[in-house]
């Protein structure tokens, strides 16, 4: 995060446009965080308008459930008291015979009459503990044959005393079977013992059921959408009914994505709670909060447009001087600003263009006068040399060493007289290559005789590379090197390959090859460093590189001359492998050579 920040500092630090763009952000910064606080804060507004108004509705519709839920407990208080009942069901014993059957028809009459009072109820059922009958409005009457379930009717009637209990349809009553099952229902019941206020009363139970529906129909009137769900729940967290798709019945977790209202009775302790997906309720917000955004967008556009506009008119051309100053200083002296402004900051871009100019042809003028100075002094200590007085003694050794019958010696002496009769010449300073060859072949021919032939050479020289023109002595210390580094201790078996080409009518490439030693990986490395880091510099060093240096010295001769005269498009390349030999290889610009080489020697040497 540190990083970020110093990242973020030193661009904001650096750059104009940056800063531009920062600051008009800034001024837009009070109306985005107003307009976000805004639609946040409209959204709880709304959020509480929602419930309140849910818990109105939802308060509303509990006091309703209440007073049905009264109203039925007291119908069941009616026909748990009823006294014609009670005698009726307290008559029969254990048999059933007709006259049990017309007196539990008489009951299950009174009992059809109460339950189309309430809308609310579905069916009313009383249990006779003598005969084990279950006397129902929804299937007449059926004997309880399983003792189990006789056991668990007759403690549901003991263990409420005069009280009541409700009951879900999935009640457990006994061998798996449930209370739902048994009175063939899957909605709430109501149970109670008959005969209330006989403390001597026989396990007589009345089980009052629910129209499941109708409770539905009564909350489904609060669902404002179809995604919306509602639920009613007894005192224990049991549902009683609910519009849950997929049928829980249980209370189930509320999500951050979901408003809950929830209201409790007082008298029943029953809960009805409202879960709504909050994404409705703030659709509308939404959509506010979506434009909203969509103006912040475009005023961040327009704030950058805006800052490019302003940077293009002021910043940029400060930033454009900027750079052109740095390429300057790296001495990109061809530098010019491109301008078509024609106010202050153009009158300043043309100063600077003139001031480029002006510093160039002074660099230029003062670099020629170092070049034409260096290039006299060479000419001068060349000159201080008599040539005459080399020649005639070179001549004299010669004829004394053919006279004493030295052939080697003689011959030595003739190859090193050619070779510095064309090397201490102050005519031409080009030569072709096959010219240069055959002048280079005299020091080969020294060489070989000092090293009692233990090395041969060969040339390789095609056709239209033999008359391209290349610089005086600038093969001899490739030669040299490969020589005296790849072919000394060798015995015999020496190999000297001299080779030219011309690649794709544009560059001639001249190569001197060797099989001799070879050199070490880390030798190499070094030697295409150095080369790499002086072709890296101007010209004006390369020439100073011979003052500090103290290795390489031909190699780096070679190198400062060839970039000198051929420019940078002019390259060497080594490569060599260790026991295998070494390979130098020249590559300059043909055009070079064809015209433009006569042309600078001759301005130099003017």
């Amino acid at each position: 995060m540190s990083k970020l920040l110093r990242w973020i500092s030193e661009r904001f630090s650096k750059n104009i446009q940056i800063r531009l763009t920062g600051y008009f952000l800034l001024i837009l910064l009070p109306l985005v965080v107003v307009s976000l606080f805004a639609i946040e804060k409209s959204r709880d507004i709304l959020y509480e308008l929602a419930v309140e108004r849910t818990q109105v509705a939802l308060s509303s519709t509990m006091d309703y459930i209440d007073l049905a839920l009264q109203n039925v407990e007291e119908i069941s208080t009616v026909i748990a008291a009823d006294p014609s009942i009670i005698d009726l069901l307290n008559k029969n014993g254990s048999n059933l015979p007709p006259e049990a059957i017309v007196d539990f028809s008489l009951i299950l009459k009174q009992l059809s009459n109460l339950n189309s009072v309430n809308r609310f109820l579905s069916q009313i059922s009383v249990y006779h503990q003598s005969t084990h009958m279950l006397i129902s409005t929804d299937f007449g009457g059926r004997r309880i044959t399983s003792e189990p379930q006789q056991e668990w009717l007759v403690e549901a009637s003991r263990a409420n005393g005069t009280g009541l209990r409700y009951m879900l349809a999935d009640t457990q009553v006994a061998g798996g079977t449930t209370l739902g099952t048994m009175l063939n229902t899957d909605s709430l019941s109501l149970a109670r013992a008959m005969d209330l206020y006989n403390t001597d009363r026989q396990s007589n139970l009345l089980i009052m059921t629910f129209n499941k529906n109708k409770l539905l129909s009564v909350i489904k009137t609060l669902l404002p959408s179809a995604s919306t769900r509602i639920t009613l729940l007894n005192e224990r967290g049991e549902v009683v009914v609910g519009t849950d798709p997929r049928g829980n019945t249980e209370e189930q977790p509320i999500s951050d994505n979901e408003m809950a209202v929830t209201i409790d009775s007082e008298y029943s302790l029953w809960r009805l709670t409202l879960v709504q997906p909050k994404k409705e309720l703030y659709e509308e917000t939404d959509q506010l909060r979506m434009f909203t955004y969509t103006i912040i967008a475009i005023s961040i556009l327009l704030a950058v447009g805006t800052s490019w506009v302003v940077y293009s008119g002021i910043a940029s051309p400060v930033h454009k001087l900027s750079r052109g100053m740095k390429q300057l200083s790296n001495g990109k002296l061809n530098t010019r600003l491109e301008n078509k402004r024609k106010d202050e900051f153009g009158f300043l871009i043309d100063s600077f263009n003139q001031m480029a100019m002006y510093q160039k042809h002074l660099i230029e003028d003062h670099y020629e006068q170092q070049l034409r100075m260096t290039t006299t002094e060479l000419k001068f200590l060349q000159s201080q040399i008599n040539p005459h007085f080399l020649y005639n003694t070179l001549d004299s050794i010669y004829w004394m060493a053919k006279n004493y019958d030295a052939e080697e010696i003689s011959e030595m002496v003739m190859n090193l007289s050619k070779f510095f009769r064309l090397s201490l010449n102050k005519g031409e300073e080009v030569f072709p290559i096959q010219e240069s060859l055959a002048h280079l072949h005299y020091y080969i021919r020294i060489q070989q005789l000092r090293f009692l032939d233990n090395f041969m050479v060969e040339y390789q020289i095609t056709e239209e590379s033999k008359p391209v023109l290349i610089l005086k002595l600038m093969l001899q210390p490739l030669v040299e090197n490969a020589i005296l580094h790849g072919m000394e201790g060798r015995i015999s078996g020496g190999l000297l390959s001299i080779s030219s080409w011309i690649d794709n009518n544009q560059m001639v490439h001249i190569r001197v090859k060797d099989n001799g030693l070879g050199m070490e990986g880390e030798r190499l490395h070094y030697i295409q460093n150095e080369l790499k880091q002086m072709g890296m510099r101007s010209f004006p060093s390369l020439s100073q590189d011979e003052e500090i240096v103290k290795d390489l010295f031909g190699l780096r001769n070679v190198y400062t001359r060839m970039r000198l005269y051929y420019g940078k498009q002019s390259d060497m390349t080594i490569s060599s492998v260790q026991g295998e030999g070494t390979m130098v290889t020249l590559s300059i610009p043909l055009d070079h050579c064809r015209e433009n080489l006569q042309h600078q020697l001759g301005h130099i040497t003017s």
